[in-house]
C-alpha cells in the first residue's frame, strides 16, 4: 500500500512538474518578477533624502555667511542654489524649483559677531510633509555643526545643554535600499505562493480535468501533496535567486544564519501556498482565483506588513488588522536576518504566528478539499 501511495504521489508530483514547464507564466512570475521587482526597488525606490534643492538668500555677502553657505555646500544631503533676494527665492519656491529657503538677512553677521542673537530664516516646502520634516532635520543639523565649529575657531564655548553622541545599529550608512530589499523577498514569496497556487485547482475545474482526476485512486492528501510540492520548490527556488541578488547584486549584508533564512522561507512558504490553495478551491474560476490573490495576500503583504510604511505609525485599529497578514511575521524575520543577525526572541516568536497560520489554513485547506462534484 505504502508503494502504491508513493507512486501516486510521485506521479501527481510529475504531472504538475510538466505543467509548471510547459507554462512560461509560471518560471516567469518565479524568476523573471523578483528580478524586475528587485532592480525596481533596489535602484528605482529610494527613501532617501539625497541632494535636497534649496535657496540660500545672503542679503550681505561677507566671509562669515559665505563660511555657512558653505557648510550647505560641502553637504551631500543638499544642492544650494544662490539669490540675492527673498522675493525670488520665494518664487522659485512657489514653482517647486527648491524644497526649502536658508535666509540670511542684511544683520546676521553683525550680530552673530556682537554675540547677540542671530537668526536665520527657514521657509519648508510641506506639500510632503515627510520630506518636509527630512529637509528640516537635515538644515538644522548643519546648521548646529557649523555653529558649532564657528564658536570653536573664536575659542567661545556653544552654550549647548546637551551633547548628543549618535551610533546608528544594524544600518549605519542609513540606506533605504537595505531596509527595502531584505522586505521585497517576503512580497515576491507571497506572489510566487499565493497567486501561482490560486490558479492549480481552479485551472483543473476550468479545464475539466478535476473529474478525472476524482475517479483515480488518487487520496485527498496525495492530490494536495502533489500540487503543493511542485509549487514549494519553485518558491524557494525563487527565494534563493531573490537572497543571492540582494547579497551580490545591491550588498545587502546577510549577518544572520542563513540556514535559519532557508527554514523560517519554507514556513512563510507553506502558509502562502495554503492561503493561494484555499483561494483556489473557494473560488474555481482563475480569473477570480488571481483577483482574490490580489486583494487577499499580496496588497497586504505590500501595504500591512512594514515592508514599507512604519506599522508604529499607523492608527491602532489598523495595527491590529496587520496581525492577520502573515507577510508581516516574515518581514519583520527577513529585516532581523540580514540587517541585525540572529536575534532569537524576534525570529522565534514571528516564526510561532506562522506556525500558527500555517496550521489553521491547512484545516481549512482540508475540511474544504473533498472528492465529490458539489
Amino acid at each position: 500500500m505504502r508503494k502504491l501511495a508513493r507512486m501516486r504521489l510521485l506521479g501527481m508530483i510529475r504531472k504538475e512538474s510538466l505543467q509548471i514547464l510547459r507554462d512560461p507564466s509560471s518560471i516567469s512570475i518565479a524568476f523573471v518578477l523578483p528580478m524586475v521587482l528587485l532592480f525596481l526597488f533596489g535602484y528605482g525606490v529610494s527613501l532617501d533624502a539625497r541632494l535636497i534643492p534649496v535657496g540660500i538668500v545672503i542679503e550681505q555677502p561677507d566671509t562669515t555667511t559665505q563660511s555657512l553657505a558653505g557648510a550647505f555646500e560641502r553637504s551631500e544631503f543638499f544642492q544650494p542654489s544662490y539669490f540675492d533676494n527673498i522675493q525670488t527665492a520665494q518664487q522659485m519656491l512657489n514653482e517647486r524649483h527648491i524644497d526649502g529657503i536658508l535666509w540670511m538677512r542684511n544683520n546676521f553677521s553683525s550680530n552673530l559677531l556682537a554675540g547677540g542673537e542671530a537668526p536665520i530664516g527657514l521657509i519648508i516646502n510641506g506639500v510632503d510633509s515627510n520630506q518636509a520634516n527630512i529637509t528640516q532635520g537635515y538644515i538644522q543639523g548643519t546648521w548646529l555643526a557649523w555653529l558649532s565649529r564657528y564658536a570653536e575657531s573664536r575659542g567661545q564655548p556653544l552654550p549647548i545643554p546637551v551633547s548628543l553622541e549618535q551610533r546608528v545599529w544594524f544600518n549605519a550608512a542609513l540606506s533605504s535600499r537595505l531596509f527595502l530589499v531584505p522586505g521585497l523577498i517576503a512580497i515576491i514569496m507571497t506572489m510566487i505562493g499565493s497567486l501561482l497556487t490560486a490558479l492549480v485547482v481552479a485551472r483543473e475545474w476550468e479545464r475539466g480535468t478535476m473529474e478525472a482526476l476524482m475517479v483515480t485512486p488518487l487520496r485527498i492528501g496525495e492530490m494536495l501533496a502533489g500540487k503543493l510540492i511542485p509549487y514549494f520548490v519553485l518558491g524557494m527556488a525563487g527565494m534563493l535567486f531573490s537572497v543571492a541578488m540582494a547579497v551580490w547584486q545591491f550588498d545587502v549584508p546577510l549577518r544572520g544564519s542563513f540556514w535559519l533564512l532557508v527554514v523560517s522561507s519554507a514556513l512563510f512558504m507553506l502558509v502562502a501556498l495554503a492561503i493561494g490553495l484555499l483561494i483556489s478551491i473557494i473560488s474555481k474560476n482563475q480569473f477570480v482565483a488571481g483577483q482574490l490573490a490580489i486583494i487577499v495576500t499580496f496588497l497586504p503583504a505590500f501595504i500591512l506588513s512594514g515592508f514599507l510604511f512604519d506599522i508604529n505609525s499607523m492608527p491602532e485599529w489598523v495595527q491590529l488588522i496587520t496581525h492577520l497578514v502573515p507577510a508581516r511575521y516574515f518581514v519583520a524575520i527577513l529585516q532581523t536576518l540580514f540587517l541585525a543577525g540572529d536575534v532569537w526572541p524576534v525570529v522565534l516568536s514571528n516564526m510561532g504566528a506562522l506556525l500558527i497560520m500555517l496550521l489553521f489554513f491547512f484545516a481549512l485547506v482540508w475540511r474544504k478539499s473533498h472528492k465529490h462534484l458539489e
